[in-house]
């Protein structure tokens, strides 16, 4: 094969990458991140096969003094690429299977707690507060106790989404007089509360606020969350420890926290002081603008999508105590930090 035919080879191959690369991109199927890394192995591959000067410097910098072989070694790097690639598509495979999983759980809902026409017709003012719950036997009864049964005018309505609990952490809910739909599989705390937004949508409710069963929160700081929406200054309120009370303020956490918020307040340009705050709000009628994949680190994902939705921002003061009962569910040592910064720059790059 003369040098020709290989540069011709490398300019078609780059021109097969890029060409599927934005197709993918055109009709929704890849992110801003899949197209991106078309684009750059085609650039990768054209320059090296067209470009003498640079196959040179590739083959200087790895000691390589046949160019077939540097070439071979590129090949290396791309298969490299394709990993990378593959993995997104498992991830969007994973998140396919999430969606089938909220529409099982909305569907029983819907079944389970009938809404009669005339309440949805009716003009309701609700907030609905969802539990996403994974094995929380220990303490959600406390949590769903204080959970008051109006707001500011508001009537509160609780719905538990349970993440496929092997304990009675359901059981305890349905007790308590709560409602709750069940996860078949556990799919972690962003498919559950992707399956309360759609319940909320489906409800009719005004607002919807995110509460963690393990007791870190304190129901009674809803109206915190819910006053800025009210008023009509604020679509998505955001609850903060740093500027109300932290029980482990000074942790490695602390830390952790500070850093990824600072990062996504220099990727925004909005101030954020606790980006993994799990105590929310959101306006329902909002809701349809975000653009949520991830079934864990989701709470910074929220945060981006919000901000690049253009919805009215606000942070409040919340307590974040620490769990009352049971474990964490965050990945130990490095994994959660390293979740958290692939999150964050997965969703800046759609």
């Amino acid at each position: 094969m003369t040098a020709e035919h290989v540069r011709l080879a490398g300019v078609i191959v780059a021109m097969l990458f890029a060409v599927y690369g934005l197709l993918r991109y055109r009709r929704g199927g890849w992110s801003r991140f899949g197209l991106l890394l078309s684009l750059l192995i085609a650039v990768g591959v054209a320059l090296v096969s067209v470009v003498p000067q640079v196959g040179e410097v590739f083959t200087r910098l790895f000691g390589l003094e046949n160019r077939g072989f540097a070439l071979l070694s590129f090949a290396t790097l791309l298969l490299f690429a394709l990993f990378l690639y593959l993995l997104n598509q498992v991830q969007e495979a994973r998140r396919r299977n999430g969606e089938i999983v909220t529409g099982l759980a909305v569907n029983q809902y819907g079944e389970k707690y009938v809404i009669p026409e005339e309440r949805l017709s009716e003009k309701r003012r609700e907030i609905l507060i969802i539990v996403p719950a994974y094995n929380e036997e220990g303490g959600i009864k406390e949590v769903l106790r204080r959970v008051p049964d109006e707001v500011l005018g508001y009537e509160v309505k609780t719905v538990v989404v349970d993440d496929g609990s092997t304990d009675t952490t359901a059981d305890i809910a349905l007790l308590e007089d709560v409602p709750v739909v069940t996860h078949v599989v556990n799919r972690g705390q962003g498919d559950a509360l992707r399956t309360g937004f759609r319940i909320a949508q489906r409800e009719g409710a005004d607002i919807v606020v995110n509460l963690d069963a393990d007791g870190q929160y304190k129901p009674e700081e809803v109206e915190r969350l819910v006053e800025p929406i009210i008023k009509d200054r604020a679509d998505f309120v955001l609850g903060s420890r740093f500027i109300g009370f932290y029980e482990e303020a000074g942790s490695v956490r602390h830390v952790g926290v500070v850093f990824f918020s600072r990062m996504i307040s220099l990727l925004t340009g909005t101030k954020i002081s606790d980006c993994t705050n799990g105590f929310r709000a959101i306006r329902v009628s909002e809701l349809h603008k975000l653009d949520l994949r991830e079934d864990r680190f989701n709470a910074t994902e929220i945060i981006l999508e919000g901000l690049k939705s253009k919805l009215r921002f606000e942070q409040v003061p919340v307590t974040m105590l620490s769990r009352v009962a049971g474990e964490t569910k965050k990945p130990p040592k490095l994994a959660y930090p390293l979740g958290v910064f692939r999150v964050i720059i997965q969703t800046w790059l759609r």
